[in-house]
């Protein structure tokens, strides 16, 4: 059997770990960071020019199974995922960790994308603590706000005008999510619902200080696709098939 991991997430290298030995497993990394962790069993990374491609590729390589263990806010590849995966009659499955569940004493905004977070800043707070990555840091471009911006790699879009940038990977402790909150004085924080434990204790610091939260919703993942919540279950599924 020849197993396809659509990858990049702490997930995705799990479900690679627990599979390589038993079955052949080819992942797929985007190639957005410049220094990924690579899983076990065999690499890919690039791109493979949509749904069509992917297609091709599947067939190509006589992929038995595809497991979509993508970022959730991947939506572009999870969409062209499902569109491939039909088109080439091979079963899918979406590996997706739990999101985040608000708890007494948070103060959060679910808001629908990052153009919607920016505008939702002039009522909520001067100094902003930006954990949505690199990748479409343009929403917040034009905000007046003073902006400290978290990301693995440097970004290659615009910055907010006024901005400090931290280069830094999780997972993240409680208690240097507290320093920065208190060093910089922040008083909002700006975050994607990606779940997960590996960057959840910034939601405790900000809860314990009193700071509003703007928590961008996911995406939706593409009709009829099943949903494993761990790898373990993802596994089981895979084992599962004839």
């Amino acid at each position: 059997m020849h197993v396809l991991i659509l990858g990049g997430t702490t997930e995705a290298r799990a479900l690679a770990g627990a599979l390589h030995s038993e079955v052949r497993v080819t992942s797929s990394l985007a190639g957005r960071v410049a220094r990924p962790r690579l899983p076990e069993g065999e690499v890919r990374i690039g791109g493979f020019g949509g749904a069509e491609g992917l297609a091709d590729w599947l067939r190509a390589h006589a992929v038995d199974a595809v497991i979509d263990a993508t970022h959730p806010f991947a939506r572009t590849m999870s969409f062209n995922a499902a569109r491939a995966a039909a088109t080439a009659h091979v079963p899918l499955l979406a590996l997706r960790r739990p999101g985040w569940v608000p708890v007494a004493g948070d103060d959060w905004h679910p808001v629908a994308s990052l153009e919607e977070a920016a505008a939702a800043l002039d009522a909520l707070g001067e100094r902003v603590f930006l954990t949505t990555g690199r990748m479409g840091l343009a929403a917040f471009a034009d905000c007046p706000q003073w902006f400290l911006v978290r990301s693995v790699d440097a970004p290659d879009t615009p910055m907010p005008a006024h901005a400090e940038l931290l280069l830094d990977r999780g997972p993240f402790t409680l208690e240097g999510e507290r320093e920065l909150l208190r060093r910089h004085r922040v008083d909002v924080l700006v975050t994607k619902d990606s779940g997960g434990a590996a960057t959840a204790p910034k939601l405790r610091a900000a809860r314990e200080a009193g700071v509003p939260v703007v928590l961008v919703r996911r995406p939706p993942i593409p009709p009829g696709v099943p949903v494993a919540t761990t790898p373990a279950e993802a596994a089981a599924w895979l084992r599962a098939r004839p």
